[in-house]
């Protein structure tokens, strides 16, 4: 098949050409420039062939402290993290970012993305912290948009009245289980669940279709 004869994937037009790509983190406090990274997850995103916005692929990393960090006994106590358990199989930032991004990038190859976009509850405090330790460990090939993001926090305020993650995610009819909760990698992969289900249910109520036989998005 020649090139001029592919379709673009559906997910090339959605969103402008970028890649939602949900992020949470789990820090040491709220500084991002001071308080340590301990955790990040990704979830990528794709679109199916019946046009819907589902989960693609997941990642996490437990992250080491960079030399210096602060951490807050207070931060620490409510996400249970011990940074130095011997257990934690903790990364340098360089190598969990690296990672992380590698399969970012991978995904917006497949899915003709220009440009990754990050999805987030409250996402400017995961965009700095994710964009600090890049800044530190001297990642330039950084897949995120520098300050454009989709925060469910606002999706879910106007779609179920709710802006507290789990009471968001509940509403929406999607399980939640405290015990599981602060957990980047549990956090991510719920508030990927939630802009799914936003996303879907826009596309639903407003019979909007995306598919590779379309070269627009276009109502039904």
């Amino acid at each position: 098949m020649n090139i001029s004869d592919s379709k673009p994937a559906p997910m090339s037009r959605r969103f402008r050409g970028f890649l939602p790509v949900v992020i949470d983190v789990e820090t040491g406090g709220f500084n991002h420039k001071k308080d340590a990274l301990l955790e990040a997850a990704a979830v990528t995103l794709k679109i199916n062939d019946n046009g819907i916005l589902e989960i693609d692929e997941q990642v996490s990393h437990h992250i080491m402290p960079f030399e210096g960090a602060n951490m807050d006994p207070k931060s620490l106590e409510i996400t249970g993290i011990d940074p130095y358990h011997p257990f934690r199989m903790a990364k340098p930032e360089k190598d969990a970012l690296n990672d992380i991004f590698k399969i970012i990038r991978s995904a917006m190859k497949k899915n003709e993305c220009k440009r990754a976009i990050m999805v987030g509850h409250n996402t400017m405090m995961d965009l700095n912290f994710i964009n600090a330790a890049a800044e530190r460990s001297k990642i330039t090939r950084n897949p995120f948009h520098p300050f454009s993001t989709f925060d469910t926090v606002s999706l879910a305020g106007l779609a179920y009245g709710q802006t507290v993650l789990s009471r968001a995610v509940q509403a929406a009819g999607i399980e939640w289980d405290n015990n599981s909760a602060h957990s980047a990698a549990y956090d991510a992969f719920k508030t990927a669940e939630l802009f799914c289900n936003i996303v879907n249910r826009w596309r639903k109520t407003n019979g909007m279709i995306w598919s590779s036989s379309d070269s627009t998005i276009k109502g039904d």
